[in-house]
Formats: C-alpha cells, structure tokens, sequence
C-alpha cells in the first residue's frame, strides 16, 4: 500500500513539473487554450441610426429581428470592430442570412437622405405644433388627412391626393385597393378593406406613401410574378432592406456583347411598362444611371421606382384635376409643396423609352460595335432622343433597336440568367 501511494505522489509531482515547464516556456504558452470563454464581439444598434425612435412615422419594422440577431450585416461588420457605417449615407452594402451558415448580398437603404428626413421632421413641428421638437407621430395623427385615414374602411383617391409620389398622381381604385391587399408590413389578411390595419400600421402606410413609394411597389408588384423590381425583404424604422443589385452606371465600360445585353434587357423592361396583363401603364418621371441594376447573374432590374408613376388603362385615373392641386404637411415631406403635377393626359407610350434614349442608351452603346453596325445604332438614338417624331410608335421603335442589338448578343456562362437556355431557345 505505502509503496502504491508513492508512486502515485511521484506521478502528481512530475505533472506538476510539466505544468511548470509549460507555464515557463513562451513558445508553448502561445498556443495553450484561454482560461477565460471567447467573447463573441457584437454591436448593439442605437434607435436613431434605425430610425425607430421615429416611429410610428416610419416605414416599418418587419425585418427589425434580424437586424438585433446579426443576420442583417454591414460590410463594415465583417471587421473585428463591427462599427456601423456613417448614418448620413443613403444606402448601404449588407449580408443576410436565414440560417447563419450561408449569406447572400442585399442592399439597405433610405427612402431619402438623412438630412432630408431631419429636415421633414422639423418642418412637421414647426408647421403643426409650432415647436422645434415634438412627437412626430402625436402630431401627424392630429393632421386631417389622417383623421380621415382612421375613419376609412377603403383607401380611396381622397385619401391619396396631393401626395408628391409620382405612383399615386393618376390613382385608380384598382390600384389603390391592390396597396392594402398586399401591404407587406402587416400579417396578409388578402382584403381590400383597411379592417386589419390598426392606427399605427396605416400611419406607416401613409407615412411611406408621403416620403417615397418605392418599397411600396417593391411589394405590391413583386420579382416572384414576374415583375423587374428587387425582391423587397422588409423594413427597420427608416430603412428598407430588398436585394442586392448593381447599379447600371458600373457596366458603362463593360464589353460590347455585355452591353448590348443590357440594351436589349432594358428595351424589354420598358415593353413590359407598357403592356402587360395587369393592363397598368409604368412610366418614368426621371431616369438616370442608379434607376436600373444588375444582378449577380446579369439580370437587369429596375433599382429605384421611386420616379415610377402608374395609369390604369383599365379604370383610368379616378382623381379630379382639382384634387391634385390639393396640399399638406404630407405632401412636402420630401418636395417643395409648390412642385407642379404632370397631368396624366400629357403622358405617351413613348415617354420612358426617349427619357431612357437621352440618359441611358447613348452611355451603354456609344462607340461599342464596327462602324456598319454603330452607325445604325446612333442614327436610332438620335431620333430617340428628339422624340421619334410623330409617326413612330414606343413599340416599333423598341423593335427596331432589338433588331439591330440581338445579332450582337453572345451565349456563354456571364449572362447566367440565360445560361445554358440561349444554346437551345430561339428566344435568345
């Protein structure tokens, strides 16, 4: 037995003096495992930089969670420092996931820029309450235009009027009706009355109307039908996160045959605005090289339909001339309050598609091709871009472009979205 207990004092003894060497050895020492747990290094957000301290004068708050749960990510939060970006840039660079394994890109953004935003929230104490400071919401529910949103059952043209949004300057009820149906910033209940909206989520609905309608169209005309818009993801307070796309502006130096894919997806983008088989007519207010993007896969989108208005060549406008010269706090959040309406009588097919041959076109095809080709290719856009004349249809002239474009157009793995299809389809 005594023998026994010695041996095992020697073998504690000589653990020990192992322990000791270790301990003393700075090489070793290195690579031993903390005594302390790895704290995982994260970011608490502040309500301000989300906008939730504005709420309920705000977008929304459906994707809020995962903002708190770090499965929305900032570029900058794959540093060590997991520092947010500047709260003064319009839009942001993220990575989402749904399962924390895998992440893909999405864009983040506000509908207007932080000083516009501050400014409109000024300008609603100051004109409402007469103070510098206030509750924007306290307020804005005070307001007569959104007394008569919480009485309504049914948003109607009254309610919308004077809005500066270019979407509801020619409104239809079927239009109208199609926003409630498919508001994303509240459980589906598939019903054109407003029942299922509570006070709070029609003061967002007519807060976003007012500031700019872009995740509103992102919603009600989503990717998944068909439509050329990002697929929206949801909002936090002021910001709106949908998916990532380039803006066109990055591919104005591409390749030819990638421009000429571009062109051609543009010129289909367009046809669709004009004819489709929800019988609404899409037109641009203003383009330029932000209002179109480019997925990874070379898809082109529409980025930004804050400029997009909307006719309904099945019901037409249900909105008086008198009705749109009518004006709010809520239509100068984002405006001058003496900006002129566009009558929707003066807009023509052709409208977006000149718009487009003025801004756009003549930076994606100006000195690409040979000369044979090229020279058709200016000669068009000349004609565009000073309207077509007369005689000339939006239609035929996107056909005759597409003519001369498609020949021009390659088949290989950088237009995945086509890829390996235009081996085997005509259609390409």
């Amino acid at each position: 037995m005594g023998r026994w207990k010695c041996c095992l004092w020697s073998r504690v003894a000589l653990m020990l003096l192992l322990a000791l060497a270790v301990s003393c050895n700075p090489s070793t020492a290195a690579t031993a495992s903390p005594s302390v747990p790895h704290v995982k290094l994260s970011y608490s957000f502040g309500r301000t930089f989300l906008g939730l301290d504005k709420c309920n004068a705000c977008i929304g708050t459906s994707i809020c969670k995962k903002f708190f749960k770090e499965e929305i990510r900032f570029d900058t939060w794959l540093s060590s420092h997991l520092k947010l970006p500047p709260s003064s840039l319009l839009s942001y660079s993220g990575n989402y996931t749904d399962d924390a394994k895998s992440w893909r890109l999405v864009d983040i953004t506000r509908l207007t820029s932080k000083y516009q935003h501050d400014r409109a929230d000024k300008r609603i104490c100051t004109s409402l309450l007469k103070t510098k400071t206030c509750s924007l919401e306290r307020a804005l529910r005070r307001t007569q235009r959104f007394q008569k949103w919480l009485r309504a059952k049914r948003l109607t043209p009254d309610l919308v009027q004077g809005l500066s949004s270019p979407m509801l300057r020619c409104p239809s009820q079927r239009l109208l009706d199609r926003i409630v149906r498919r508001y994303a910033e509240v459980p589906d209940a598939g019903s054109i009355y407003m029942d299922h909206l509570t006070d709070r989520d029609k003061l967002r609905l007519l807060y976003t109307l007012a500031v700019n309608s872009h995740p509103i169209l992102l919603q009600i005309f989503p990717s998944v039908e068909g439509w050329p818009f990002p697929r929206y993801l949801g909002s936090c307070g002021r910001l709106v996160v949908s998916a990532s796309t380039r803006p066109l502006r990055d591919f104005f130096g591409a390749a030819p045959e990638v421009t000429a894919d571009l062109a051609l997806q543009l010129l289909a983008v367009l046809r669709s605005m004009g004819t489709n088989d929800l019988n609404y007519f899409f037109y641009f207010t203003h383009v330029d090289a932000g209002t179109f993007g480019v997925f990874s896969n070379g898809h082109l989108f529409i980025r930004d339909a804050s400029t997009l208005g909307i006719i309904d060549k099945e019901e037409g406008s249900q909105l008086i001339d008198g009705q749109q010269d009518y004006k709010d706090i809520f239509s100068c959040l984002t405006v001058d309050c003496q900006s002129a309406f566009v009558s929707c009588d003066s807009i023509r097919e052709k409208h977006s598609l000149v718009m487009v041959c003025q801004e756009l076109l003549p930076k994606l095809l100006t000195g690409k091709f040979l000369p044979p080709v090229q020279e058709k290719v200016d000669a068009f856009l000349q004609r565009c871009a000073h309207g077509l004349g007369n005689e000339r249809g939006a239609n035929e002239a996107i056909a005759e472009l597409a003519g001369i474009l498609k020949p021009l157009r390659s088949c290989d793995s950088r237009f995945a979205y086509r890829y390996p299809d235009c081996r085997y389809s005509d259609k390409y």
